[in-house]
């Protein structure tokens, strides 16, 4: 076991600014062409001030802050800016020459200084940005900034999470897909929270190399630290009758069914009014927020968590549900989002997760395009069974299709490889749960060759792998295009129809195929651009993003209007870079015939890995004409970041950006 040792004073540095490249825009619009500027809200720890402080950067731009200890001080934000005594009409008038202001913590104003900025904002002369937090008792003047119509303003959404693991990347280093989904779902777009557990995990030693891997995971509870304790006390101090019980029973168990004989229902309505536990559709109940579970199981005694926690094995019937329902999608060919808290918890508390299980999870993450979430999941399924041939499989198709063998070297590359993915599992694949053991059921009956074989057929030596030597084949066509040797590739794709179609080939697939597929095939083979857009899009309100992406990039190629051709590539590459790295053959050099051959050489070299400075070594540039022309290249190819470029440029033997 390796853990993760570094210098903490490391975590005291900036993290870069990552994503928000469409608010960042909206801000610095709003003090640009005679606008008088914004209004920028969200809870704490959105991200706010370092998005307005983005924004001016480089700007000559003045700054006050509201702090709680000043609330009852007139004036005090301003008193770098103010003599000591002044009148609200001097002060407007004082200000009236500074052309930029930004007013960061406005809810925590006093009343003199609220109405300063509300008179800045009626006069109009000083551009304002103004950050205020959610739910907090603001004074009335700075309210009224937007409700007043003043102000325009931009209710800061969380960060999704492609973004929230680029800023994790850039700021952390390289952790796993899964621990980034863990860090998303726990801190809910609380930026400050993410760094600060971050830091924790570091500090406790917690964070573990993935082997045969640059990257980092962590398994296990999560660290009740003093930023966690704040932002839960509201919760830990719930004394109501029945309520302490109802919460620690959701804590150990959650989620659980809304009529189970250990939750009082009385006490659950008066949660459900405070906005302390969330009542699905299905009827279950479950803490509102993910750090809920941690703090109160943190705050129980040993005796009552040794009474309340679960096991593996008591969660064997409610894991075999989840991976009933995910088969259920796969077969239905509909991966949108399914909730699997059970899979989950296994997982983050590191207590093993069955390999039946991990492989329809890697299935199910694959087809909808998260291919470093299924290596992910089929690396966990190969820990609880080193040799589940299911596991090996999803592993080899998602390392290949994100154009990097490397991690599933071990488990299905090369002639060694091949046979074991051919071979029959000594007898039925056994999880550590065992309900759990069933034979898959994934996919239609064998011989439906209407819909792609998305799945396994149950087989009656169970577990085993349907038709081995198309899964075999399947494996080896994409471990053949992530080569770069699509002749090898379409050498093994006869027996894969939509295989055949996503490699540019639908002529052998049409008749094969039903539904989206069909029309996908269909389309292809006639050349027909509006048809692959419509299909496209069917295919991305399924969930299968990667498929969707392909199809747009497809149409790229097959529309006589520029116009269509431009939109369909922009579709194509905000797809593509959402799958998590794919380097599929659809999607390899996506036109690049827009740009000069200086930006076609520079963003081929940058999509290899090249930093800008290596760039602009190389080709004998400036750092800033390197830059200048990324920023020219993006916009014509309707990428926003050097993240995309993988996608665009066909680079079977580099690394990804």
């Amino acid at each position: 076991m390796t853990t993760f040792e570094r210098d903490i004073k490391t975590l005291d540095l900036p993290w870069p600014f990552t994503g928000r490249e469409d608010e960042l825009a909206l801000v610095r619009g709003s003090v640009a062409g005679g606008r008088h500027g914004i209004v920028v809200t969200g809870p704490a720890g959105r991200g706010k001030t370092r998005l307005v402080t983005e924004a001016v950067r480089g700007t000559d731009c003045a700054r006050v802050t509201g702090t709680p200890e000043t609330r009852t001080l007139p004036f005090a934000p301003f008193a770098h800016l103010l003599p000591e005594t002044v009148s609200l009409h001097e002060a407007v008038q004082l200000l009236s020459s500074v052309r930029l202001l930004f007013v960061d913590d406005a809810h925590l104003l006093d009343d003199a200084s609220a109405a300063l900025v509300h008179q800045l904002a009626v006069h109009g002369r000083t551009r304002l940005l103004v950050a205020a937090t959610d739910g907090a008792q603001a004074p009335g003047a700075v309210s009224r900034l937007w409700t007043g119509e003043l102000l325009p303003r931009l209710a800061l959404e969380p960060l999704p999470r492609p973004e929230t693991a680029q800023l994790l990347a850039a700021g952390a280093g390289g952790l796993e897909a899964l621990t980034v989904n863990r860090l998303h779902r726990l801190c809910r777009g609380d930026l400050r929270l993410l760094r600060e557990l971050v830091g924790a995990v570091r500090e406790l030693g917690l964070l573990e190399r993935v082997a045969d891997s640059a990257e980092w995971e962590w398994r296990g509870p999560v660290p009740v630290t003093a930023a966690v304790r704040e932002r839960t006390t509201h919760l830990v101090g719930r004394t109501g009758p029945g309520e302490r019980e109802t919460l620690e029973r959701l804590a150990f168990g959650e989620p659980l069914p809304m009529h189970a004989d250990s939750l009082d229902l009385d006490a659950l309505e008066g949660l459900e009014t405070d906005g302390l536990v969330h009542v699905g559709d299905d009827g279950t109940v479950r803490l509102a927020h993910p750090l809920h579970g941690p703090a109160l199981r943190a705050a129980a005694g040993r005796l009552r968590a040794r009474r309340l926690a679960r096991t593996p094995a008591g969660c064997a019937a409610a894991l075999d549900a989840e991976t009933a329902t995910l088969s259920r999608a796969i077969a239905g060919t509909d991966v949108r989002d399914v909730p699997a808290p059970v899979g989950e918890w296994l997982l983050d508390e590191g207590a093993g997760v069955p390999a039946r299980h991990a492989a329809v999870r890697a299935r199910f993450a694959r087809l909808r395009g998260e291919l470093r979430e299924a290596v992910a999941w089929a690396r966990e399924g190969l820990r609880a069974t080193a040799d589940d041939p299911a596991c090996r499989l999803e592993l080899a198709l998602a390392a290949a299709q994100s154009g990097e063998p490397g991690p599933g070297a071990h488990h299905g590359e090369g002639p060694s490889g091949d046979r074991r993915l051919h071979a029959h599992p000594p007898g039925p694949v056994r999880s550590r749960l065992g309900a759990a053991a069933t034979t898959f059921e994934l996919a239609p009956a064998a011989g439906d060759r209407g819909t792609p074989r998305l799945a396994a057929d149950p087989t009656p030596s169970g577990g085993a792998v349907d038709s081995r030597e198309i899964a075999g084949g399947s494996a080896a066509t994409w471990r053949a295009a992530a080569r770069g040797d699509l002749g090898a590739a379409l050498d093994t794709v006869t027996e894969e129809p939509y295989d055949a179609v996503r490699l540019g080939v639908p002529d052998r697939a049409v008749g094969r195929l039903t539904g989206v597929f069909a029309a996908h095939a269909e389309a292809l083979a006639r050349g027909d651009g509006p048809a692959l857009d419509r299909t496209a899009h069917a295919l991305e309100e399924r969930g299968f993003l990667l498929f969707a992406a392909e199809a747009y990039a497809q149409a790229v190629r097959a529309h006589s209007d520029p116009g269509a051709a431009r939109t369909s590539r922009t579709r194509a590459v905000a797809l593509a870079r959402r799958c998590q790295g794919a380097r599929t053959p659809a999607l390899s050099g996506l036109v690049l015939g827009e740009l000069t051959a200086r930006q076609r050489q520079i963003v081929t070299l940058a999509a290899a890995g090249l930093s800008n400075r290596q760039i602009a070594e190389q080709l004998t540039l400036s750092i800033r004409t390197v830059g200048n022309h990324l920023y020219s290249a993006y916009a014509r190819l309707g990428a926003s970041d050097r993240d995309a470029l993988p996608c665009l440029v066909d680079l079977p033997e580099a690394q990804p950006a």
